[in-house]
């Protein structure tokens, strides 16, 4: 399956039609369409009706299209997921799953999510029980067609009660158990949102952490956030450079059997052959 990047992940309004039709322009890899936090009781189902219009539409081009649901414990929910089914976005965003029975849940509402269908399952990961039960959640994926986490930083920090200092020190715990979960399972894992907007420098801070940590990318909730964003979790020249050595030394013939080799003074083994392949991977993606 050709590589997907999905470095900047925008949250866009689905109440608002000016937002929908703005996205068509912004340079984002995935837009999650709102139905949730940003939309208020009174507008639901109006905007449950923007969404789905938006999607059937089309004009996104290669944008990967999410669309938050409510819970599907609220009185819109079921509604949501019905809509999903029937557009077929590229995923639907499941908040507030806290174990594989939510994740279950999910997909029977979605039919064909398990079984080859179009529209896979991303998972928001915000509460203490969503992270203890990661493993176990991530496990289920082929079962449930789960494909992604995603963070949801802000209600996490609510409820463990911590505190959004620098550094994120209160959730790193969080961030890394999300990722080797993924990683174990062969999932992608999104990092959550940086809330000031007009600090770039703490922005670009977390998206460098949030990499550093192993994150495919960050949801974002402002389109200043796209171009920053893209730019840390992209491939440097340095690393495509080296990429590119590594996978030149390996394809030599005398190479062939070795699982370490020498290369521009430095050991390399296999496992930086793959790490190499996936960086190349990643740059083609993102210039095509």
């Amino acid at each position: 399956m050709p590589f997907r990047p999905r470095r900047s992940v925008l949250y866009m309004p689905g109440a608002n039609a000016r937002a929908l039709e703005k996205a068509k322009m912004i340079a984002a890899d995935c837009l999650i369409f709102d139905l949730e936090d940003s939309v208020a009781p009174e507008e639901k189902v109006e905007a449950r009706n923007r969404v789905a219009a938006a999607v059937a539409a089309g004009g996104y081009g290669k944008r990967e299209l999410i669309i938050r649901i409510n819970a599907l414990s609220t009185p819109w929910g079921a509604a949501d997921m019905e809509m999903i089914a029937r557009v077929g976005p590229d995923a639907v965003l499941v908040p507030k799953l806290n174990d594989v029975t939510d994740l279950a849940q999910a997909a029977r509402a979605l039919p064909g999510s398990g079984g080859g269908g179009k529209t896979r399952i991303w998972a928001m990961v915000e509460t203490p029980l969503a992270v203890f039960n990661l493993r176990a959640i991530a496990a289920a994926h082929e079962a449930h067609g789960l494909q992604c986490f995603v963070l949801g930083t802000n209600d996490l920090v609510k409820e463990m009660r911590g505190q959004p200092a620098a550094g994120r020190f209160a959730l790193v715990p969080a961030l890394s158990m999300a990722v080797l979960a993924a990683r174990a399972y062969g999932l992608d894992v999104i990092d959550g949102v940086y809330n000031d907007i007009n600090d770039e420098v703490g922005f670009r801070a977390e998206c460098e952490q949030g990499r550093a940590l192993g994150m495919d990318g960050k949801t974002l909730i402002h389109p200043d956030q796209v171009a920053p964003c893209n730019g840390v979790f992209s491939p440097t020249a340095d690393e495509v450079a080296w990429a590119r050595n590594i996978i030149a030394a390996f394809s030599l013939p005398e190479n062939a059997k070795k699982g370490v080799i020498r290369v521009k003074g430095r050991m390399v083994e296999r496992l930086h052959l793959a790490m190499a392949d996936r960086v190349m991977a990643i740059a083609k993606a993102i210039t095509e």
